[in-house]
């Protein structure tokens, strides 16, 4: 089940990640073409400007030469004429309509290089009226008509034929000629503002044989992988010899800049996702970590338990018999065994009791100005029965120039003694440890070392967790539940100091307290 719970969270998980990795792509691409679409808008645009604006420029100027009156040779194009008489006879009207073309010729000293014809059409329109009143009365004196005559200017015309003169006129001049670098430069950039485009851009315009013109920005080259082109000065039929290629430097950075808020919130809610999964995967791990330990705690002391409890039994059961219960020296020595086996059931329980107060900080720790040397000392003579039972040896190495510190003497004298304890029962037969202090500006140091069995260097990440023990399983070759070591990290932490240990398998372990000098 913890597999499975896994491995469908881890999946669960890359899905998300690859959803999100997926949208982001997508609103990158989607930015990305809307913003080549946007810059071929801007592009068209300006080529239509800059056609316009040529050929207004050119019409101001030749405007004045067709609007004064000046000899020109005339060719009459068209003639219509319509005629309408009424049913009763006495009316008349006729409409006339002659379309006149004048070659008008532009000198040359106005176009600056060449002289151009172009064409002004005219025409002359006149309407008759007459009335005759009756049939039989003199023509001449009854009849009245009435002419009326205009002439006037077909500018839609002319405008047909002054494109196409300018179209053909122009397209032999160089496109440098037709347009400045300056011109071309403030129309584009006002044509991205337009489109929210404001970053740098560098751009070159190409004839149709490929060669670069002289209209360009700096250095400019042509990379059509990522330049955007648009043909300029596009003829009627659609033909261009001039393409306008433009780059832009920034434009990924611009891109990202326009979805940066979802983004970085998309990335955000992702790196969320990922530490909420891998604190769960952690509590789940450390949570069964946990479990295993608590179970081989409660088989240790179910284990250590059940000796002493098996022992007072015996002991009962000899006193009860009626050959012992009158001989006081074996009840005696039956009530001794009771007692201290009584009192290593309860010294048990004072561990576990002990660490469950100091974690939920029930336990009141009164502090005062104390000498550790004194604490070491009285710590020495409560394991010393222990020592003498193994046949050990304790050196003290007593170097520290100061050695008083704020502490609680009860608590600080358990503290050396189960640090103690603890080199006896991991050394081998003959235990011999020595205990160090030195002293520096600011704390007092207690290093005590032993010969024993060490430990790895993954015990040595865990040594101070409660219930921990480096022996796996129901293994009693070394009595313990794994409450010392956590007990000793509890009152030093509480005495703002800390502790430490060095060690290597085989070759024993140094552990190292810290305290701050009064």
């Amino acid at each position: 089940m913890f597999v499975l719970i896994v491995a469908l969270m881890s999946f669960s998980l890359i899905g998300i990640v690859t959803v999100q990795v997926y949208w982001i792509s997508n609103a990158v691409e989607t930015k990305k073409k809307q913003f080549i679409n946007d810059v071929k808008i801007s592009l068209t645009s300006v080529s239509e400007e800059v056609a316009q604006k040529e050929y207004a420029e050119f019409q101001r100027k030749i405007k004045p030469l067709l609007d004064k009156p000046q000899k020109a040779n005339s060719n009459e194009l068209r003639n219509f004429f319509l005629q309408q008489i009424d049913t009763t006879g006495k009316q008349i009207t006729a409409y006339s309509l002659t379309v006149l073309e004048q070659n008008i010729k532009i000198p040359a000293d106005f176009l600056e290089n060449d002289s151009l014809v172009v064409k002004r059409i005219t025409g002359r329109e006149d309407i008759f009226n007459a009335n005759k009143f009756s049939p039989n009365s003199d023509f001449s004196k009854n009849n009245t008509s009435k002419i009326f005559t205009s002439i006037k200017r077909y500018p839609e015309y002319e405008e047909t034929f002054i494109k196409d003169a300018f179209n053909v006129y122009k397209s032999s001049f160089p496109i440098h000629q037709r347009i400045s670098n300056r011109e071309l430069n403030a129309t584009l950039k006002n044509e991205f503002t337009k489109r929210g485009i404001t970053i740098n851009f560098k751009y070159g315009v190409y004839s149709s044989d490929g060669y670069l013109t002289n209209l360009k920005s700096g250095y400019y080259t042509i990379n059509k992988s990522n330049s955007i082109g648009s043909p300029l000065f596009v003829d009627d039929s659609g033909k261009s010899n001039f393409k306008l290629y433009v780059t832009f430097p920034d434009q990924q950075e611009h891109i990202l800049a326009d979805i940066s808020s979802i983004l970085l919130l998309s990335v955000f809610f992702i790196f969320i996702i990922i530490v909420a999964f891998s604190s769960s995967l952690y509590q789940i791990i450390k949570q069964k970590k946990i479990s295993e330990i608590k179970s081989d705690f409660i088989n240790n002391m179910t284990h250590e338990f059940k000796t002493p409890i098996a022992t007072i039994n015996l002991a009962l059961d000899a006193i009860k018999n009626p050959k012992i219960i009158n001989d006081n020296e074996k009840v005696n020595r039956y009530v001794t065994m009771i007692r201290e086996e009584n009192k290593r059931m309860h010294a048990q329980v004072e561990n576990v009791l002990r660490i469950s107060k100091l974690e939920k900080n029930q336990i009141d720790i009164n502090k005062s100005a104390i000498d550790m040397h004194d604490i070491i000392e009285d710590a020495i003579s409560h394991v010393r029965l222990l020592l003498n039972d193994k046949s050990g040896n304790i050196n003290t190495n007593l170097h520290a120039l100061q050695s008083e510190v704020l502490g609680n003497d009860l608590h600080l004298t358990n503290v050396v003694v189960n640090m103690l304890e603890n080199a006896l029962k991991y050394s081998n037969e003959e235990p011999n440890i020595e205990v160090f202090t030195e002293s520096t500006s600011k704390f007092f140091m207690l290093k005590i070392k032993d010969d024993g069995i060490g430990m790895s260097k993954n015990a040595q990440k865990y040594v101070f967790d409660k219930f921990y023990r480096e022996h796996k399983g129901n293994i009693h070759n070394v009595k313990g539940h794994g409450l010392g070591l956590a007990y000793v990290k509890e009152i030093v932490e509480n005495h703002q100091g800390t502790v430490f240990v060095d060690s290597e398998k085989g070759k024993g372990s140094t552990f190292t307290v810290k305290l701050p000098l009064i």
